[in-house]
Parts: C-alpha cells; sequence; structure tokens
C-alpha cells in the first residue's frame, strides 16, 4: 500500500489530520527491544514543536501522547506487530468550510480531489497533512533506541532556512549543535534564520529551507544496486514528508561542477578501519554503504498555507476565486520536520540491517 515502508520492517501510517486519531503499525519488528517510553515522548514533542513554541510553529495543540494496543509486553516488543494510536482532540474542520471545493495553491487539495473523485478529507489536507509525521516519528523514535544497541546513530542540524546557510559542519568531529531545539553549528546564523522566519510570519507568509542528516556506525556492503539502492529507499522514506522537494547526498547536485580528481573519496586505513579521506559520496557507492557516515540534506518547500489571499477556482463550475486561507499553520516547517527526518532514516536504517543480519540482529 501507498501508506506503507519496509521491507523487513513494514511501517504503515494511518488517519488523517482532523479524524479521530492516527496511528502507525510496526510488522517485524525485533521482539526483545527495551522501549523507554519517555524518551519517545521527547522525541515526539520535538516534532510538536517543544514546550516553548516559536514563530514557526501552529498553535494548534494536541497532547501527543502515544496509546500502545499491540506489539509491547510491559517495556519489551513481543515480535508483534508494534501498534500506537494519537487521538486528534483539537482538531477544528470548521477552518476548511469556505475551501471545500476550492483548492489551496500548491497543496494536494485538486489532485486528491481527482484521484478520489471528490470524496477526500480536505480539512487540514486529510491523509496528506503533516499530522502524519507524528506516527511517523513514533516509529522512527522506537527504531533509533534498537539502532544505538546497534552502535548506529541518527542526527541532523538545520542547514539553511531561506537564503541563510549555516556554517559548514563536519559530522566525523562529533561537535555539538547550538541548541537542541533549533540545531546549527552557528549561533548567528540560528538568529538570522530565526528572525526570517518571524519576519515572514509577521507579513503572513513562509519560508522554506533544509536539513542536513547523518546516519553514522552503518557498517559497509548494506543495501542493493540499482533498484534498491540505499539512496533510493532513503528517499523514498523522505519524500513521504509533506514539503520535501528534493534530496541530495554527499556533494550532491555540488558534485557536477567538480572535477574527478576533486570529487572522488581515497581509500585509506585507520586504526584497522578502511575509511575515505573525503565523503562526497554521502557514505554510499553503488547503492551500498561504503561503512562512512551516510551523509544527505533534504530541501522543504515554504508552507503553502499562509494568510496572503490567493487566486485560485471553484472544482465545481470553474469559477476565478481568491482563497483566504484560515487554520494554524507553520510559517516554516523546517525545525518540526527535523525529527520526521532523523525518524525516516531510523527506519530505514533499522530496515537495511534487518534485511542483512535476519535473525543475527540478536546476537549483540
Amino acid at each position: 500500500m501507498s501508506s506503507s515502508l519496509g521491507q523487513k520492517l513494514k511501517v504503515h501510517v494511518f488517519g488523517q489530520s482532523h479524524s479521530r486519531g492516527l496511528g502507525v503499525v510496526m510488522d517485524g519488528f525485533p521482539a526483545g527491544e527495551e522501549i523507554d517510553m519517555d524518551r519517545v515522548r521527547a522525541f515526539l514533542l520535538r516534532r510538536s514543536g517543544g514546550k516553548e513554541k516559536g514563530a514557526h510553529s501552529t498553535a494548534r495543540e494536541e497532547s501527543d501522547e502515544p496509546e500502545i494496543l499491540s506489539g509491547l509486553l510491559g517495556s519489551k516488543t513481543c515480535g508483534a506487530p508494534l501498534c500506537a494510536i494519537f487521538a486528534n482532540d483539537d482538531a477544528r474542520g470548521e477552518d476548511y468550510e469556505n475551501l471545500s471545493l476550492v483548492p489551496r495553491p500548491s497543496h494536494a487539495d485538486y489532485a486528491a480531489f481527482v484521484k478520489h473523485g471528490g470524496q477526500n478529507d480536505r480539512r487540514g489536507g486529510g491523509h496528506f497533512s503533516g499530522r502524519l509525521t507524528l506516527p511517523l516519528c513514533f516509529a522512527g523514535a522506537v527504531c533509533l533506541q534498537a539502532l544505538e544497541r546497534k552502535g548506529v546513530s541518527v542526527d541532523a542540524r538545520i542547514a539553511s532556512i531561506e537564503n541563510i546557510n549555516d556554517d559548514p559542519f563536519d559530522w566525523e568531529s562529533a561537535k555539538k549543535f547550538y541548541s537542541d531545539d533549533f540545531p546549527t553549528a552557528s549561533r548567528e546564523a540560528s538568529e538570522k534564520m530565526r528572525r526570517a522566519i518571524e519576519e515572514a510570519a509577521a507579513q503572513g507568509d513562509s519560508v522554506g529551507g533544509t536539513i542536513e542528516c547523518c546516519v553514522r556506525g552503518l557498517r559497509a556492503g548494506l543495501g542493493s544496486p540499482f533498484f534498491d539502492t540505499v539512496e533510493g529507499r532513503l528517499a523514498q522514506a523522505l519524500f513521504a514528508i509533506p514539503a520535501v522537494k528534493g534530496v541530495e547526498f554527499g556533494a550532491g547536485f555540488g558534485a557536477a561542477a567538480m572535477r574527478g580528481s576533486a570529487c572522488n573519496d581515497p581509500f585509506f586505513m585507520e586504526e584497522g578501519r578502511i575509511k575515505t579521506r573525503a565523503n562526497n559520496s554521502g557514505g554510499a557507492q553503488g547503492g551500498l554503504t561504503n561503512g562512512m557516515p551516510v551523509v544527505f540534506r533534504t530541501a522543504f518547500k515554504p508552507t503553502p498555507s499562509i494568510l496572503i489571499p490567493q487566486e485560485s477556482l471553484r472544482l465545481d463550475d470553474g469559477t476565478s476565486v481568491t482563497a483566504h486561507i484560515k487554520g494554524r499553520h507553520d510559517s516554516c516547517v523546517v525545525p518540526r520536520a527535523l525529527p520526521a527526518v532523523i525518524a525516516a532514516a531510523a527506519i530505514v536504517a533499522l530496515d537495511l540491517i534487518l534485511e542483512e543480519e535476519g535473525s543475527r540482529f540478536y546476537d549483540r
């Protein structure tokens, strides 16, 4: 199904932005894994914008408390599908009544209207809403704990907002970020980014940006060539996050302007481990991991829900109208999307390991 991800670990998300609730089913997650629910809740809090939301965050207030229906015995996974649901207690469908037949520019409204014959739930984007990143983040938070015990970590930073770029960051050096809620290498860049978001919000507009993510600790040889590459599997998961419009690995599009002598990653031995001098490949070659950190960047478009009136039309008669979008929306999705990027990468990383190790996953 289109709402499912993975091969050995199958993750299925369900629900809508304004339905009674939404949730996730994780089938194939290893049994016997200790799950710290406090750490899961802390990760979900990052997605909701934290305790003190900034100008970028929606005013929607949900508890985001997971209710575990199956898959846990006490605090350990039992091998059955792990299912968690979340209630939508602060849904306000009335905000979308004036747009029932008026597609919002750059939303999925029109395409979904055509695909589902007008029967799609348009409240808050329905199944296409960013709210669906909540069950995705739950799955990712659970996977992160299993990965940690395998020596694999996943982290991310805000690389840019609008035209403001963070300082270069060396993932091998394991430096700390300036802050946890708005992670950047540079304090100055962080402050400029925050101001750009606040200025856009004050004008009823929005901004986009990029997130750089790194998966460390994956051994060489994971993945498959051609149609099932490490990059392809990550991209599939990342493009499920609403507002993602681009993904690049390592040097990415910048490699097109480089010569081979500069772009190649020479091999060397360090403390018995084969490494590369540079990581322009982003930790993957031939569709397989090469043992270096898997580094990629994800581009997010500006939030299409803005307060500025926009041109649209009525789907019943084609009449031109002006769309006035109400509701509670992010002026920049990037800070709250960051844990979703981490979650997507964690799910894929664990799936790759399970695919390779199978029952040997339990041999720690």
